[in-house]
């Protein structure tokens, strides 16, 4: 997929107000600092598109950006804010779960996951509830170009065993880095595909 255009549409804390759901969406969400900002610019091909901060926890709204005309791309708030309070970290929960369960035409979830670090329980326990709220997602690791490929190699395996005492099969996999645009194709292909399938009439 070649990206034309990417242009900002809109931003609020209510998924009632997001755009009319006419085309498909894909959204993009993980912990602060997982890289979040630099993966959507990259694979839109444009420097600040989504807005780059190096104080975790900067996304707070629902962001939506239109991209080729025809599909939304979504920049989500992330989950667990260990800097904020309860009462915030409560309020962004709130608003993720119900943009969630209720955009009809979420075609899939891409959840972040920094491939330096070993599995996350919050990244974890977040991933289980997707899988049981029948949200379809797949795993993206961030940061692929800061470790070497042996532990990029160990670092998915400790993943895959941990997921799969539960798990009957895993979600698809995608290994990027916003730096060197790795996995960026692979991600633009798999929403193409997507797309191509998108029919809004079927939208209840």
């Amino acid at each position: 997929m070649k990206i034309k255009t990417a242009e900002f549409v809109i931003s609020n804390t209510d998924y009632k107000l997001c755009p009319e759901a006419i085309y498909p969406e894909y959204a993009f969400i993980g912990r602060s600092n997982v890289g979040k900002s630099s993966l959507i610019n990259a694979l839109v091909n444009r420097k600040n598109l989504a807005k780059i901060s190096g104080k975790p926890g900067k996304t707070q709204l629902i962001n939506h950006f239109k991209i080729n005309d025809n599909w939304f791309l979504v920049d989500l708030p992330g989950y667990g804010y260990a800097s904020t309070s309860k009462t915030n970290r409560e309020m962004f929960k709130g608003m993720i779960n119900k943009y969630l369960f209720n955009r009809k035409n979420l075609i899939c979830l891409f959840v972040l996951l920094d491939i330096r670090h070993k599995p996350q329980p919050i990244d974890l326990e977040f991933m289980k509830k997707m899988e049981q709220d029948r949200i379809p997602f797949v795993m993206v690791f961030t940061k692929s170009d800061k470790i070497s490929q042996t532990q990029i190699s160990k670092n998915i395996k400790h993943y895959k065993t941990e997921m799969l005492k539960e798990w009957g099969s895993l979600p698809e996999i995608f290994i990027t880095s916003s730096e060197k645009k790795k996995g960026r194709s692979e991600i633009l292909k798999f929403i193409e595909e997507y797309n191509e399938g998108f029919n809004p009439t079927l939208i209840g």
